[in-house]
């Protein structure tokens, strides 16, 4: 068996009863790396800090991962100015703060005649947002939902 680790003064090839020797006379695990090679490979180290160390990295990254939020926005197909006006800056809002914005037309009973009207509306929302957002998917009809997904812009520094 090889031995390696970052306080062993003999790194070398040894049998299994004096590599445990070696760890336990230096107060530290004898960690199997990989027994595929010839002669199989073991280092000598703290497995304890070795699992914290590795915890540790990895709650660094993800903390400097990005978290995406989804905003939804709901329209009908017959929405007034008014209201879309007012639904209009609560998307400008969310994409300020960085989340994307799911907008999304609800079709209730007979109105699913106007699909037209509610593609309309969902394309003047982005030409509207277009200096904030980009559109990631155009308005397509899910059931009795049409829905079109948007994303904040890079901002410019």
């Amino acid at each position: 068996m090889r031995v390696v680790g970052d306080n062993v003064e003999e790194q070398g090839v040894y049998p299994i009863e004096k590599a445990r020797q070696m760890a336990e006379n230096a107060e530290l695990d004898l960690v199997l790396i990989t027994e595929k090679a010839d002669p199989p490979v073991c280092k000598i180290i703290d497995y304890k800090k070795f699992l914290y160390d590795q915890k540790k990295k990895q709650k660094e990254i993800a903390q400097k991962a990005q978290k995406t939020v989804v905003k939804e926005i709901r329209f009908g197909p017959n929405t007034d100015d008014h209201d879309y006006e007012f639904k209009r800056k609560h998307a400008e809002t969310f994409l300020k703060e960085g989340a994307k914005v799911k907008a999304f037309v609800f079709f209730k009973g007979r109105s699913i005649v106007f699909k037209d009207k509610g593609e309309i509306l969902l394309l003047r929302l982005a030409t509207d947002l277009e200096d904030l957002a980009k559109v990631e998917s155009m308005p397509k009809l899910e059931g009795k939902r049409m829905i079109m997904m948007l994303a904040p812009r890079a901002q410019k520094k």
